[in-house]
Parts: C-alpha cells; sequence; structure tokens
C-alpha cells in the first residue's frame, strides 16, 4: 500500500505570500475558518468516508491564486479579476504536483461553475466544468459559502439566508444545490 505523501499548507503558502503580511493573515484565518466547517461536515456524512487530512489541507490551500487577482480589499494587486482565483490556484497547485488540492481550488468557485454558464456569461475563467465532484470537494466549496474574506474584519460569516440569497442571483440551480449541501452537511 503506498503512503500518502504528507504537505505542509502553511509552508506551501509560505511560499507564495509574506507570512508577516496581512494578507497572509487574512487568508490563514479565512483557511482555518473554512477547515473547521468542513471537517464539521465531514463528520456528518461518515459513511461517504471523507478523507479528513485532505479536507484539512485543501480548505487551508483553496484560496492560493488570490495574489494573482486585483481584490484591492484584500491588498491583492495581480492583473487577473477575482473570479480567477481558482484557476490560478489551480495552475500553482499543479505545478508543484498537488493535483488533488489543485482540483479543490478550480472547483470551489460559487457551487461549481459548467461550461456552459462560463461561456454563456462570458467569465473570464477557462471554458470547462468547473464542478466540484467528490465529496471533499463539495464539503469544502459548502463551508467556503460561510465565510467571507475581507481586508478590515478578516473573517465574515455569512448565514444560510445570505448564502442562498447571493446564490439565487445566479439561478436557482445554484441554490438549489446549496440547500441539498445543507441537508447533507448542515
Amino acid at each position: 500500500m503506498l503512503q500518502k505523501a504528507l504537505i505542509d499548507p502553511v509552508e506551501i503558502l509560505s511560499n507564495y505570500y509574506d507570512p508577516d503580511s496581512k494578507l497572509f493573515n487574512i487568508l490563514m484565518l479565512h483557511g482555518e475558518h473554512v477547515a473547521r466547517k468542513a471537517l464539521d461536515a465531514a463528520s456528518k456524512v461518515p459513511h461517504l468516508k471523507p478523507d479528513l487530512k485532505f479536507i484539512e489541507d485543501a480548505a487551508l490551500l483553496h484560496d492560493i491564486g488570490i495574489f494573482k487577482t486585483d481584490a484591492p480589499n484584500l491588498g491583492c494587486f495581480g492583473e487577473h479579476p477575482y473570479i480567477c482565483h481558482g484557476y490560478l490556484g489551480r495552475m500553482i497547485l499543479e505545478d508543484i504536483g498537488l493535483l488533488p488540492h489543485a482540483l479543490v481550488c478550480d472547483r470551489h468557485i460559487g457551487v461549481g461553475i459548467t461550461k456552459e454558464d462560463i461561456v454563456k456569461n462570458g467569465l473570464p475563467v477557462p471554458a470547462r466544468d468547473m464542478i466540484p465532484l467528490t465529496i471533499e470537494e463539495q464539503i469544502i466549496c459548502y463551508a467556503d459559502k460561510f465565510f467571507t474574506k475581507n481586508r478590515e474584519r478578516i473573517v465574515v460569516k455569512n448565514s444560510e439566508d445570505k448564502i442562498i440569497n447571493q446564490l439565487e442571483s445566479y439561478g436557482t440551480g445554484y441554490s438549489d444545490k446549496f440547500k441539498l449541501w445543507l441537508e447533507l452537511f448542515g
């Protein structure tokens, strides 16, 4: 049996962010909140055998691509729109050999985005399905919706109603998916 390689998400993030910066602090606190919520959600579905170590690591890494985006409210001054942080994070983690973690980055935007919606809405991301498939991807995507990053308050907790209302602005299919996750993981 092959042993899974152990990774250190904090060390990985430190390769791309100054550990003494406010942005690193925002990213770490957000990731920690998402990881705790995701682990709690995973505890509700033990019969699905979610990989808890992977969930914790991937939750800490899921927003690694934000520094490449133009999000001054977070202290990010990159050239890409914020919606691109998922696929940009995927590229970073793929380059260091962490494909499963990279896919979490790619698939956590909203409740996932279909290729059809990307094309129809002219989104500035690769035209491919970016839908969470594994139970771990779904759990992290679900947990991430509860926490918004903010330079002033660092992490803002979102209510279920707020999340549903935001998702409904993109179409009922998105809010319906989240409601199913609420039944499963909530």
